[in-house]
Order: structure tokens, then C-alpha cells, then sequence
């Protein structure tokens, strides 16, 4: 299959099958998304969902984040991974959205990336889900499941490497939505270790079933 097949073939599946793909982290503002995003690193949405309603409760704006200390925000946040780190990330990020961007999110790239705890998958992330912009986001899931489907090649060793390749190659009104979809499948289906084959509907363009030669868990493979 030719790549260009193998991308409509993507396309044409989830567009269909997941016209509306989104976030599972749970916020109601720009603020709230960003804040959830740079707890998430390396955690689980499950837990940051778990953490967030009370952080936002008594953490509403930049403003209360930039008064606040290290002592005050800690245990808010103490079940997530790397907990010190970003609770120094969150007062930094409040402070600067204070006395640099007049307390709103920046809607771009560039801009996001001097905040403390924000790299450029979180920055890609913010500004795809809230503004809808064509940036793509790599994170495990998506590094994994787009080198497996075959929408990039396996030469492509680093996040950017993939991010280049799928812009390039993802038709703009669907970038955002993009990165749910491989989110989601890498997520409920295409796992790391075991990847649900035999229930995926996306076998038939997907370069590691072809190069498995069909093999799923608890059969043999093809003679």
C-alpha cells in the first residue's frame, strides 16, 4: 500500500467511525487545559482527573497560582508523578502568565514554550485542542501507533521526526483531530506491549499486522 492510500485509509476510517474525538483530561477553560496538560506528563488523565476539581477550586486563576507557594500547592498535586517539579512548574507558569501575558493562555507555539513545564507537546496540545490549530502533539501513544499503522517511517527516531511527517502529510482541518484518534487507539487498543490485533477494525493499512503476517495473540503465524 502506498502511503498516500495508507493516510486516506486513516483518514477515511476514523472520520467516519470517530467524527468527534476529544481530550479525556476534564477542564472548562484554556487556563484549566494547560494547567491539566503540564500535570500530565507522564501520567495518567485518570489521575489528573482525579486531582484537578480541587485544584482548580482553590487555584481558579493565574493570579491565585502566582501568590502561592511551594508548601500551599504541594498537596494538591502530591499523588501525580514528579510532584516537586511541577509544583514549581505551576507557581513559575502563574507567575509569568501574570506579568507577561496579562493572565491569558498565549495562542501560540513559541509563546507557550517560555512557560515553565511547557515543552512543545504540551504547547501543541493546547493550541490544537483549544483553537483548533494544525499542530500535532507526540506523545507515546502517538509516536507508537503512528510507526506501527505506517504513516511514518520507522527510521523516525524522535517526537519532532513524526510531527514533521504527519503535518506533512494530514490534510489541516484534520491535524487536530488526528492526534485524538492516535491517541485513543494507542490507548484502548494498539497497547505498547500487547496490542489488541484482533480487535482492531484498521488491520487491513496497518503495516505491523502486515509485517506479522496477520499474527494475533493466541495464534500461530501464517505458514
Amino acid at each position: 500500500m502506498l502511503k498516500k492510500e495508507r493516510y486516506q485509509a486513516f483518514i477515511d476510517y476514523f472520520s467516519q467511525n470517530m467524527p468527534i474525538a476529544e481530550t479525556e483530561l476534564q477542564y472548562e477553560s484554556p487556563f484549566q487545559l494547560l494547567i491539566a496538560v503540564v500535570l500530565s506528563a507522564q501520567c495518567t488523565d485518570k489521575r489528573i482527573n482525579m486531582v484537578t476539581p480541587a485544584l482548580f477550586r482553590d487555584f481558579p486563576t493565574p493570579e491565585h497560582l502566582a501568590s502561592s507557594n511551594f508548601d500551599e500547592l504541594f498537596p494538591y498535586i502530591k499523588t501525580v508523578s514528579y510532584p516537586n517539579n511541577k509544583t514549581k512548574h505551576l507557581l513559575g507558569l502563574g507567575k509569568m502568565l501574570v506579568e507577561e501575558f496579562n493572565s491569558e493562555v498565549p495562542e501560540t507555539v513559541a509563546e507557550l514554550t517560555k512557560l515553565p513545564g511547557v515543552g512543545r507537546k504540551t504547547a501543541n496540545v493546547i493550541t490544537s485542542v483549544v483553537w483548533q490549530q494544525p499542530n500535532m502533539a507526540v506523545d507515546t501513544h502517538v509516536f507508537r501507533v503512528s510507526r506501527r499503522l505506517g504513516l511514518v517511517p520507522m527510521t523516525a527516531k524522535t517526537p519532532l521526526e513524526v510531527e514533521k511527517h504527519l503535518i506533512r502529510h494530514i490534510p489541516k482541518e484534520f491535524v487536530h483531530q488526528a492526534h485524538h484518534w492516535l491517541i485513543l487507539h494507542g490507548r484502548y487498543t494498539c497497547l505498547a506491549r500487547r496490542p489488541k490485533c484482533e480487535e482492531c477494525q484498521i488491520t487491513h493499512f496497518c503495516r505491523y499486522f502486515e509485517k506479522n503476517q496477520g499474527l494475533v495473540p493466541g495464534k500461530k503465524p501464517k505458514k
